[in-house]
């Protein structure tokens, strides 16, 4: 007596699509990010925390004052780019975990990518183009920060 199992009706596991495995790359960006973001976050707590005389040197002056100097834009930039980029491939995959594939998860994966967008150039813009002393019409001179030059 011989017992035959009848051949399944589709493979076990499905064959491997070819072209560009975008899960696993997301999975290896959010490892990579999560570490360079651990670096770039207790290093720019500790300049701005530690170093100096700590949350009451924070204001105006101290940004405008790190923000002159172009390590100190890249490095914030940097972790802008990595922090949202992470945020938003994070809230990726919660949206394919609890959607079903369709135009839900669609307009939800394209609102996703537009808010990471806008903010990015927003915020790139706003570390770039920051001018502490801007120029500006007599009368408002008194506006000006105290190390600006009316």
């Amino acid at each position: 007596m011989t017992n035959t199992i009848e051949a399944p009706r589709s493979p076990a596991r499905p064959a491997r699509k070819r072209g560009t495995n975008w899960e696993k790359w997301g999975w290896i960006y959010m490892r990579a990010s999560g570490v360079v973001l651990i670096v770039l976050i207790f290093g720019h707590l500790f300049m701005n925390l530690i170093v100096g005389d700590g949350v009451s040197a924070i204001d105006f002056g101290f940004v405008a004052g790190k923000w002159a100097d172009p390590f100190w834009q890249w490095w914030d930039v940097l972790m802008l780019w990595l922090a949202l980029i992470h945020g938003a491939n994070g809230m990726r995959t919660i949206v394919n975990d609890y959607t079903n594939p369709g135009t839900v998860q669609k307009v939800l994966k394209g609102a996703l990518f537009a808010a990471a967008a806008v903010l990015i150039v927003l915020g790139t813009l706003v570390v770039f183009t920051f001018d502490p002393c801007p120029p500006v019409a007599a009368d408002a001179a008194d506006l000006l920060p105290s190390f600006c030059s009316a």
